[in-house]
């Protein structure tokens, strides 16, 4: 009975991690890939964390009403390998911005970034195929 308590716990300490590792979610689970929506509005806030940035912005819907959106985007680190800091989001706050997203499944204000024009002109592309490096 103990070896078998054991080798239970041994199981579960070597297999756990790894079950971790597919618990990354695709963006297609979460988003329409096909829902792309291009939205101009004020970025409110950036967390810069892994696994993903979080990006908020604040655009004005055509009744006039300002909705608060939620965009999640790729890993920090992949922003510094392409040229972008923490630095260029946070000079981005209380700005305007573009932004091109595809849009959650459930229709929330929540999507997940595919382009982003910063105030100063320059932008980057997040999609696959597109360039990924930023373009004044």
């Amino acid at each position: 009975m103990k070896h078998r308590m054991y080798y239970a716990l041994l199981g579960a300490a070597l297999l756990g991690p790894g079950v971790s590792l597919f618990a990354h979610h695709s963006p297609s689970a979460i988003f329409n890939m096909k829902n792309k929506v291009s939205l101009k509005g004020t970025v409110t806030k950036v967390d810069w964390v892994n696994p993903h940035i979080v990006m908020f912005m604040d655009v004005k819907g055509d009744d006039g009403n300002v909705v608060n959106w939620k965009f999640e985007s790729n890993p920090p680190r992949w922003f510094t390998k392409v040229g972008v800091s923490r630095a260029d989001f946070a000079a981005a706050i209380g700005q305007p911005v573009n932004v091109e997203i595809v849009a959650a499944i459930d229709g929330s204000k929540y999507g997940y970034l595919q382009k982003i024009t910063f105030p100063n002109g320059n932008e980057i592309s997040l999609v696959e195929g597109q360039k990924e490096e930023i373009r004044p």
